[in-house]
């Protein structure tokens, strides 16, 4: 190698001019980073015990209300009515720690596991940036004859928008 470059030395005549090229917005180099959607949820005393503790149902209500509003406001606002029903075949949370009346709680909801006809929603419930839950759901597409079927293509494709590795 060093014997090549010996036999050809810069000079004005065989140097390689920096070729500019356009700067690439460095969001284009990145891997693709999912959509997280985001639902505010005021609690009030209603929502808690006599101590100020929130019902632990409420989180679970919390994470229907989260579902309907992302199906609703990324995916498709008339829930697929029309091709089908969506049916919840497995649902879980998990309680971190205490919330109380008049907190606002943050859900970030995510999607994971997407199949043709099923994906699962993650769920994490946020106070002033602290975890204080988290859920996930198993939903199913089913047409109007109750039976399992895919989901278009083009609604798999909005889902995968919000796609992570795992639950978190």
């Amino acid at each position: 190698m060093s014997a090549i470059l010996s036999q050809h030395p810069v000079s004005k005549e065989n140097e390689v001019e920096a070729i500019p090229f356009p700067l690439v917005p460095l969001v284009y180099l990145l891997p693709r980073q999912p959509k997280t959607f985001h639902h505010s949820i005021d609690v009030y005393l209603k929502d808690s015990n006599a101590t100020g503790n929130i019902y632990f149902a409420r989180h679970f209500e919390w994470q229907g209300i989260c579902r309907e509003r992302w199906f609703f406001e990324c995916i498709s606002a008339d829930m697929l009515q029309s091709l089908g029903v969506f049916i919840t075949k497995e649902a879980q949370q998990q309680y971190v720690c205490e919330t109380f009346a008049f907190q606002k709680i943050e859900c970030e909801v995510n999607t994971f596991a997407i199949k043709q006809c099923s994906f699962s929603l993650a769920f994490r419930f946020l106070v002033e940036g602290k975890l204080v839950a988290t859920g996930h759901q198993q939903i199913v597409f089913a047409n109007k004859e109750k039976k399992i079927s895919r989901l278009p293509e083009h609604i798999l494709e909005k889902i995968r928008q919000y796609e992570v590795e795992k639950a978190v």
